[in-house]
């Protein structure tokens, strides 16, 4: 069985080798973890992985390979489960939603804070609890158009102001093999040259020229490289409804790693907030400073969002916004700041220009970002870049 899945990785092209293999056996038979797939999955990485940036592929291999192994395992924590079993779901009618979504952002977090002191005991199916399968704003699998997730796996309807569980998400794989060059050819109108660097590149012209004037013999003259010189800092939205253009996202982000000598790339999720995090395995112990990220780099730098700009209004206008945690400040407050420092910036959406008008959070963005908002398209895209060639 292992050792097919040691081939799995080798076909994933995994850096795996037979000592790193044998690694992992002569550790489970030591016993060095129990019958756990959770403990086999962190002894597997941690023997057969050396580089962070090949996480991601790992977890794809493994659940490709595990899938269905866990099925009956409990591998709850935190909240009971026995409280989050979803047993049935409920439509809401168009007066009831109205009257939730008349909730205002303080009420929601004052009564959510309430309940949580007066509840007891398991509650499923109602419209006031902290439970599941109802139409109250907290709980899971329910049906609330602006509620607090409780213990959900995974988001349904994409309604929830605020995530109570802490979530993990994944780096983009810059690897990705494109399927098409557009994305290539639409990001090279973003260029500036210049030669840089020791010469060695040969100047065929300037050595015709020198070879004639030293009565035909050779002399070679050399010149150094040029260099596309934009400087781009790359701000991408991670997790949540961004897991609908995982793909699109990776194909761009391959792109611009290879055409841009100079790129810095962070991650945020939904809205800019006062930290962003350069790998998602870390997102919670080495969060970076949005500060310290505006004084690093000049201005010179070309700031390019991409994300859908799809989430509750909160996350963008108010104070405590977050779908995870309380922020201090508005996103909005953190957007402008970014765009005043980086004068040369666009946001990309991976979301159809189709669905643009029926999302609020989508029209707060474009008018933070002053209208330069382009779709993550062949057209969007060469649009995106002739702007911040200018």
């Amino acid at each position: 069985m292992l050792i097919d899945f040691f081939y799995a990785m080798r076909a994933a092209r995994l850096p795996v080798t037979i000592p790193e293999y044998l690694q992992l056996l002569e550790a489970l038979r030591d016993e060095v973890i129990g019958p756990s797939v959770d403990e086999f999955y962190h002894l597997a990485k941690m023997t057969m992985v050396k580089n962070e940036a090949h996480f991601d592929k790992f977890d794809r291999v493994f659940s490709a390979y595990f899938r269905g192994v866990t099925e009956g395992i409990d591998l709850s924590k935190g909240i009971p489960l026995e409280w989050l079993r979803k047993h049935f779901e409920r439509e809401l009618s168009p007066e009831d939603r109205a009257k939730l979504e008349a909730m205002g952002w303080d009420q929601l977090m004052d009564r959510i804070k309430q309940l949580l002191e007066e509840q007891k005991e398991r509650h499923e199916g109602g419209n006031k609890w902290i439970g599941t399968g109802g139409t109250s704003p907290f709980g899971a699998y329910g049906d609330n158009p602006a509620g607090i997730r409780i213990g959900q796996d995974k988001s349904r309807k994409r309604s929830a102001v605020k995530v109570w569980d802490q979530r993990e998400f994944k780096d983009y794989d810059d690897t990705i093999e494109l399927g098409t060059r557009n994305i290539k050819v639409a990001l090279r109108r973003l260029r500036k040259f210049a030669r840089q660097g020791a010469p060695e590149v040969l100047d065929l012209d300037d050595t015709i020229q020198a070879t004639a004037a030293n009565a035909g013999m050779l002399d070679i003259k050399m010149v150094p490289e040029r260099h596309n010189t934009v400087k781009v800092l790359l701000l991408m939205d991670v997790g949540g409804t961004m897991d609908d253009h995982v793909h699109k996202v990776e194909e761009l982000f391959s792109a611009a790693k290879s055409e841009f000598k100079h790129l810095e790339f962070y991650y945020f999720h939904n809205c800019v907030y006062d930290y962003v995090w350069r790998n998602n395995h870390r997102r919670y112990s080495e969060k970076i400073p949005t500060w310290d990220m505006i004084r690093k780099y000049n201005k010179d730098y070309k700031l390019i969002f991409v994300g859908d700009a799809t989430m509750s209004p909160y996350e963008i206008l108010q104070s405590g916004g977050s779908s995870e945690y309380n922020n201090e400040e508005p996103g909005a407050e953190w957007l402008s700041r970014l765009t005043h420092a980086f004068p040369s910036f666009a946001w990309v959406n991976p979301e159809p220009v189709g669905v643009w008008p029926y999302r609020q959070s989508i029209g707060i963005i474009q008018q933070l970002m002053g209208n330069r908002m382009f779709p993550m398209s062949l057209q969007g895209l060469e649009a995106a870049m002739r702007l911040l060639s200018k």
